[in-house]
């Protein structure tokens, strides 16, 4: 005899989830006191998006599915952003939610939202369970779902009297079957094959990588295939760490704030390796001059994706790694196309990313000394917008699963709690979270979560006293009238203390260092308060609806 809530606790053990996070309410004090006497390890946070966000940040550290846990109404509804997070992002998290009891469904209880009707668009899946019989068979279910195939999302909903519901008999399924969802993981042969007739006859190739090569385990593949090609690689913002970011073949991040070189090499290539991508609007720009010159291939487990937002010659559906594999079974080493990879040499030493050295406290330097201190040896987590762009071109990211960050919903608030589920993913590394003075006043309340359970993550906030991002487009596109972008002056530092966190308030070079060796140093959160150039800009920037060659604060190639 088992109540509804022991077996789903059961469950989530037995699917291996070894921490859960979470927030208690009403109709999910049943599960909650399973909880008290289980060896499942559950993280209170001070707010239910810090949960989903927390989730998430796990599972990309982690390469496995997070979980997170919040009551009915608001509970419910505040994992919301952090669920879009992570489907925007083709993230595996498992978010299980409470209900008002079964009999009270429709009838405006007391904290009741319909939350599988408002997840439906942001969730792979979702599930009101309405017996406690169907509890042990959801929770397989939804790990298979959230982690297969394209990863995604998942929502559990769980009326109280299901949890408090009695089986007499359980069994956990072995297996699942789903009739309908079968992803296809082996690339057709014969697509294969034509993908290795048009690399043949490339003269101006370009791997073009994305969060679908972090997604599959194939980072190893990649490097090998391009190795073996002599191809030039640039990433997405979510392919970073796919490639080691100081490999000779990596050109950066391309798109909108991407390398010159990453955003020449496309524009001039004859032929697109698009692997685990997605063209979104971000990376092509005008998707009419994206690579207008190139024959494409595109590689990715989800059908939908491609063709969508750009015309593919070769598709091949399958799972990167699996595909890759095959490639690397197939092709044999070719010699490199010396005319076009002595240009892509030029495009980098005389392009590359810059910035004034004028003895001002600039972000890229902040960058550069941290990039310089760990080594590429740390899982580092952005916030969203100028803090996030100034991190994805500065630091040098050495392995995958070590760059973690909101892509597709731009998040902001994001990068605090997923720092925290990145820790419990990585305990082994130190964990940065590398945030804008905006962003971090979004969830900082998570300060209290890291205090009360000494977790060690150091938070690096780039503070300019404005909504940078923002106000740089003020500044560009709207004759710098700062409408609602300037922020007042907060000593984050004192917030820090006063929930007995130490910190430090950084004003000149000098301290930089000093600053990031004493949070590396500290067992314990750590604030870092880096008063940087107020107006500094992210540059290159490619305007709305420009081609990704035409930056500002670029040249004209040459």
């Amino acid at each position: 005899m088992k109540t509804g809530a022991k077996i789903l606790v059961e469950s989530l053990q037995r699917e291996g989830v070894d921490i859960l996070f979470g927030y208690p309410g009403g109709v999910v004090l049943p599960i909650y006191d399973e909880l008290y006497d289980s060896s499942l390890k559950h993280l209170l946070v001070r707010h239910e998006q810090a949960a989903a966000h927390a989730a998430d940040g796990y599972a990309r550290a982690s390469g496995k599915v997070g979980a997170c846990l919040a009551t009915s109404g608001p509970g419910a509804c505040n994992l919301v952003t952090g669920i879009a997070t992570a489907y925007m992002d083709s993230i595996p998290i498992v978010a299980i939610t409470g209900q008002v009891p079964t009999n009270l469904l429709g009838n405006d209880a007391f904290q009741e939202s319909d939350i599988t009707g408002i997840t439906m668009p942001v969730t792979k899946h979702n599930y009101l369970i309405k017996d406690a019989r169907d509890v042990a068979r959801t929770v397989k279910e939804a790990f298979y779902i959230a982690g297969t195939g394209r990863p995604g999302p998942v929502l559990i909903d769980v009326p109280k009297d299901v949890s408090t519901g009695v089986v007499e008999k359980v069994e956990y399924p072995e297996t699942v079957s789903l009739r309908g969802y079968n992803p296809t993981y082996k690339g057709h042969k014969r697509q294969i094959e034509k993908a290795l007739q048009l690399i043949a006859a490339a003269e101006r190739p370009v791997i073009y990588a994305g969060g679908g090569v972090i997604a599959s385990n194939g980072s190893a593949e990649l490097v090998s295939l391009a190795g073996m090609l002599s191809i030039p690689v640039t990433t997405t913002l979510m392919g970073i760490g796919c490639i080691p970011g100081d490999h000779p073949l990596n050109l950066g991040m391309l798109g909108m704030h991407g390398t010159e070189y990453a955003n020449f090499a496309i524009t001039e290539s004859d032929l697109l390796i698009a692997i685990g991508v997605r063209f979104d609007d971000r990376v092509t720009g005008n998707a009419s001059k994206f690579a207008p010159n190139a024959k494409i291939i595109h590689i990715d487990i989800d059908p939908a994706e491609i063709g969508k937002n750009k015309r593919v010659d070769v598709p091949i559906v399958g799972d990167v790694r699996l595909v890759l594999k095959d490639m690397l079974a197939l092709f044999k080493k070719t010699g490199a196309k010396d005319a076009w990879m002595k240009r892509v040499k030029h495009w980098k030493q005389h392009h590359p990313l810059k910035y004034r050295k004028d003895g001002c406290l600039h972000p890229q330097f902040i960058l550069q000394q941290m990039n310089e201190l760990l080594k590429g040896d740390a899982v580092i987590v952005s916030e969203v917008g100028q803090n996030q762009m100034w991190t994805a071109q500065w630091f040098t990211f050495r392995h995958p699963r070590t760059w973690i960050t909101s892509g597709g919903l731009g998040t902001m608030g994001y990068g605090f709690p997923a720092a925290i589920g990145a820790h419990f993913a990585r305990p082994d590394l130190p964990v940065f979270d590398v945030a804008g003075d905006g962003s971090i006043q979004m969830n900082i309340q998570e300060m209290g979560t890291v205090a009360a359970n000494k977790i060690p993550v150091k938070i690096a906030i780039m503070n300019n006293m404005y909504l940078g991002m923002v106000r740089q487009w003020q500044e560009l596109f709207y004759d710098r009238r700062y409408s609602f972008t300037e922020l007042p002056p907060v000593e984050f530092v004192k917030i820090a203390n006063a929930y007995g966190i130490d910190g430090m308030k950084v004003e000149s070079c000098e301290d930089v260092m000093p600053a990031l060796k004493a949070a590396l140093d500290c067992d314990g959160p750590f604030v870092m308060d880096f008063r940087i150039e107020r107006e500094e800009n992210v540059f290159p920037m490619v305007p709305a609806g420009a081609a990704i060659n035409e930056m500002i604060g670029g040249h004209t190639p040459s």
